[in-house]
């Protein structure tokens, strides 16, 4: 009988790591039998998501994505478990997410009803305004004073929508031009081709933060909303998304968000070595002490 008490252990250890295969669905287990998690990410969405000069991917979302991946090889029990990233634009990301090329995405992505009808979104990992970045010297306040000149936005954005409908509406006569990733809306700006690049906040000052005299530039109008950026997951993977929020709110709540935080909104940060100096504001302070997977329209 002794001999056999072993044995029995060792098979209902094999039987119950078995079972706990089984019992794995959607993303973790498409994850569990490929060896691989891939994470979406974007080229030029400082400092959220971007690529430095050695072309690896960095920034704030990125910090949240490791914490996402770490979660996963520890529930997987892979701690070998290849990391693999997939480059996504504004165009791209939702269906690359939907038909299971990336896993997960996290970078600059807005979550809304209408995407919500396409993927899932996590806990939300930021909030910002949109607003217009102008060059100091232009004379420019407010949207009100776009009227009749050429604007930029990045294509595929809420802000394009919005500004858009704003110009139709109030029949402004702007010439809207849509770069194809925020790099170029900002080099539209530079050049002198737009007069203003309309964008979230955060992203504005990431590329405040790449122009050859920063100091030339700000920020500025009343935001025309306010948006919570989420990671995007498939739809209907409760399991994934349950791990996926779990390991933001692990984060938010030992405090290590604070640190992440800094590294990017208050410290040097690639490619040039700028200070962003944006501050965490009163939202976002607020979605990390309640984080909610809900949109900012329905808050």
């Amino acid at each position: 009988m002794k001999k056999l008490l072993p044995l029995c252990l060792a098979m209902s250890a094999v039987f119950a790591a078995s079972a706990q295969a089984e019992e794995l669905t959607g993303t973790l287990k498409k994850i569990k039998e490929t060896g691989t998690i891939v994470v979406g990410h974007r080229d030029s969405s400082i400092p959220f998501s971007y690529l430095d000069a050695t072309q690896k991917p960095v920034g704030y979302s990125m910090d949240l994505s490791a914490k996402i991946v770490d979660a996963v090889k520890k529930e997987l029990k892979m701690p070998s478990l290849v990391v693999r990233y997939n480059l996504v634009t504004s165009q791209t990301r939702i269906p690359l997410v939907q038909n299971g090329t990336v896993d997960v995405e996290c970078g600059s992505t807005t979550n809304n009803l209408e995407r919500q009808k396409q993927v899932a979104f996590s806990s939300g990992i930021f909030e910002i305004g949109t607003r217009l970045l102008v060059k100091k010297t232009s004379g420019i306040k407010d949207f009100a004073d776009l009227a009749g000149k050429n604007v930029v936005t990045t294509a595929g954005t809420t802000s394009e929508r919005l500004i858009k409908k704003m110009n139709d509406e109030k029949k402004l006569n702007m010439n809207i031009i849509s770069a194809k990733d925020h790099g170029e809306s900002f080099l539209m700006l530079e050049s002198g081709r737009a007069v203003a690049f309309m964008m979230d906040d955060a992203l504005l000052a990431g590329e405040m933060a790449k122009a050859k005299n920063p100091n030339d530039w700000t920020i500025v109008g009343k935001p025309q909303s306010y948006e919570i950026y989420g990671c995007m997951l498939r739809k209907d993977d409760a399991q994934f998304k349950k791990l996926v929020d779990t390991a933001l709110t692990n984060t938010y709540k030992s405090g290590e968000i604070n640190t992440i935080y800094k590294r990017w909104f208050q410290s040097p940060v690639p490619p040039k070595g700028l200070n962003l100096n944006f501050p965490m504001s009163d939202e976002l302070k607020e979605l990390i002490a309640k984080p909610t997977d809900k949109s900012a329209e329905q808050m």
